[in-house]
C-alpha cells in the first residue's frame, strides 16, 4: 500500500528519460551488429563478437541501473563523494603505472578479457564532487576560495588524465564551465574560452602576427562598447589596426638593410612588445578611472599574447605526434587523405552516401567491407548515417537533445542544490561527448577518440553513463517521492 503522501513509481520517475535511455541503448546495439556483421557472427547475440558481448554490457548496465534507482538510498551518493573522488583519483595515477597501453594511451587496467577505463567514472566522481561544493547553502561562485575549490576539483583529475595521454577524455571536463555558468560564472570565461581557441587556430593557420592583430582589435572592441564614446573609439581602433598592418612590410624594410641585430626583428615581436607596454597603461588607467574593465582587458591581453607564443609549444611537445597530425589534416595544413586523415575521410563517405533514408540495415557497403576503422566504437555513427541516412541521424541527434532539454528541465525543476547542479553535470558531460564524437565522424573536430554515450560498443562507456544518468534519476525521484 502507498503511503499517505507518497507519490507511486509512476510519478516519482522520470519515465521519458528512461524510455530515451533505452531507445538510444538498443539503436546502439543494433548498429554494433551491423557495423560488424560482415564477420559473420550466428546472431546478434553470438558472445563470440562485439554484439553479443556489448547485449552482456546492455543487461548488466540496465542491472545496475536498477539497483541504483531502487536499492541504493540516495541520500549515499550525497555523503560519499569526497572519499569516491580521492578512490578514483587514486585508480587514475595508479593506471599510469600497472595499467596497459591502448593506442598510445596508458589509461586502461586489464583483468582477463575485461578491461577497465578510471577515466570514465573521473566524470561520475567529479560531478558529484561539484554538486556536494557548489550546493552549499553560503556557496558563491564568485568567491576567489569557492573558485579555486572548484576549480582544483575539476582540474586534478584533467590533469592526471592528460598524463594518461588521453587528450580526449581530458578535453571532455571543458563542459563544466557550462555547469560553472549556471551557478553565476560571468558570460566573459565562455567568450574568453572561444577566444583562446581561435588565437590557437589562426596562430596555426595564419600566422602569430594576425593571431595578435585580433587579440588587440578584440580586446579595445569590448573597451570602445563599454565607454561613451563608442564611434570615436571604434574609428581610432580601426585606425590603430591599419597602422598595425604596415608592422610586416616594415620589419621587411629593416630585414633588407642587413644588418644582424635587426634580422631577427619579426612582426609578431614588435606587436607583442606594444601589448607589454600598454598593458600597464592599462592597469593604471582602470585604476584612476575606476573602471573594472580595463585590468581584466590588459590581463587577457598579455595572457593572449602568452597563448600565442606558446602554441608552438603546446603542438610539438604537449600533443602526441598523431594528435598533432589530426589537428593539421582538421584546419587544413596538411592533406593525409590515406593516413591520419583516413577515418574522417572513410566516414564522410559512409555518411554521405547514405542520402536520405540510407542504404537499409546490414546494407551499407562502407560498413560491410570495414572502411571504417573503429566504426562499432568512436565511428559509430557513420553507421547510422550509411544504414539510416538523413533521416536516422537526425532521429538519434534528437534522441540526445531530448535527454539533454530533459536533465536540464528536470535539474531546474530540483529543490536540492545538489541535484540541480549534478543533472547539469551529467546534461554537460552527454553533451560534449556528442558534439565531440559526432564532429569527429563529419570532420570538424579532431579524432581524439571519444565513444557515442550509449550507443558506442565499451563496458566502461556504457556502463558509467549509466551509472551516471540513474544517479540523478535517483535523486530526483527521492524529491518527488512526497508530496
Amino acid at each position: 500500500m502507498t503511503n499517505l503522501g507518497e507519490r507511486g513509481l509512476g510519478q516519482s520517475i522520470d519515465w521519458k528519460l528512461v524510455i530515451c535511455y533505452l531507445v538510444l541503448v538498443i539503436i546502439g546495439w543494433v548498429n554494433i551488429y551491423a557495423s560488424i556483421h560482415s564477420s559473420e557472427p550466428s546472431s546478434i547475440l553470438d558472445f563470440n563478437f562485439r554484439c553479443g558481448k556489448q547485449a552482456i554490457w546492455i543487461l548488466t548496465g540496465i542491472g545496475l541501473a536498477a539497483l541504483i534507482l531502487f536499492v541504493i538510498p540516495p541520500r549515499f551518493w550525497q555523503v560519499t563523494p569526497v572519499p569516491f573522488y580521492i578512490f578514483v583519483l587514486v585508480l587514475l595515477v595508479a593506471v599510469i603505472f600497472l595499467g596497459i597501453e591502448v593506442k598510445g594511451s596508458k589509461s586502461w587496467f586489464e583483468f582477463g578479457a575485461v578491461r577497465f577505463q578510471p577515466a570514465e567514472i573521473s566524470k561520475i566522481s567529479t560531478s558529484l564532487l561539484l554538486a556536494l561544493i557548489m550546493g552549499r547553502i553560503d556557496f558563491k561562485l564568485k568567491r576567489l576560495g569557492n573558485f579555486c575549490l572548484v576549480a582544483l576539483a575539476i582540474g586534478l583529475p584533467m590533469l592526471v588524465i592528460l598524463a594518461e595521454s588521453e587528450t580526449g577524455s581530458a578535453l571532455v571536463y571543458a563542459g563544466f564551465i557550462f555547469v560553472l555558468y549556471r551557478e553565476g560564472l560571468s558570460g566573459w570565461f565562455l567568450v574568453i574560452m572561444g577566444m583562446a581557441i581561435l588565437l590557437f587556430i589562426l596562430t596555426l593557420v595564419a600566422s602569430p602576427f594576425t593571431a595578435l592583430i585580433v587579440l588587440i582589435g578584440a580586446i579595445w572592441t569590448v573597451n570602445a562598447f563599454n565607454s561613451r564614446h563608442i564611434v570615436i573609439n571604434l574609428l581610432i581602433e580601426a585606425a590603430a589596426l591599419a597602422l598595425l598592418c604596415f608592422v610586416p612590410a616594415l620589419c621587411g624594410q629593416v630585414q633588407s638593410l642587413e644588418v644582424p641585430a635587426l634580422s631577427e626583428i619579426k612582426p609578431a615581436y614588435i606587436i607583442s612588445a606594444l601589448a607589454v607596454i600598454a598593458a600597464p597603461f592599462m592597469v593604471w588607467a582602470g585604476y584612476k578611472l575606476k573602471k573594472s574593465a580595463f585590468p581584466a582587458s590588459a590581463a587577457c591581453l598579455i595572457l593572449g599574447v602568452i597563448l600565442v607564443f606558446s602554441t608552438d609549444f603546446l603542438m610539438n611537445s604537449v600533443l602526441q605526434e598523431h594528435q598533432r597530425k589530426r589537428i593539421e589534416v582538421l584546419l587544413g595544413m596538411k592533406d593525409d587523405p590515406s593516413g591520419v586523415g583516413y577515418n574522417v575521410n572513410q566516414s564522410l563517405i559512409a555518411i554521405g552516401s547514405g542520402g536520405l533514408f540510407g542504404k537499409g540495415f546490414l546494407k551499407g557497403t562502407q560498413t560491410s567491407y570495414g572502411f571504417v576503422p573503429e566504426q562499432s566504437t568512436d565511428f559509430i555513427f557513420c553507421t547510422v548515417g550509411e544504414e539510416w541516412g538523413f533521416a536516422g541521424c537526425s532521429v538519434v541527434i534528437l534522441l540526445y537533445v531530448f535527454m539533454i532539454w530533459r536533465l536540464i528541465s528536470d535539474a531546474e525543476n530540483s529543490r536540492e542544490s545538489f541535484t540541480r547542479i549534478y543533472g547539469y553535470c551529467v546534461a554537460s558531460l552527454i553533451f560534449m561527448h556528442l558534439f565531440i564524437n559526432i564532429g569527429m565522424t563529419v570532420g570538424i573536430m579532431p579524432v581524439i577518440g571519444i565513444p557515442l554515450p550509449f550507443l558506442s560498443y565499451g563496458g566502461s562507456s556504457l556502463w558509467s553513463f549509466s551509472i551516471l544518468l540513474f544517479i540523478f534519476l535517483a535523486l530526483y525521484r527521492q524529491e518527488r517521492k512526497y508530496f
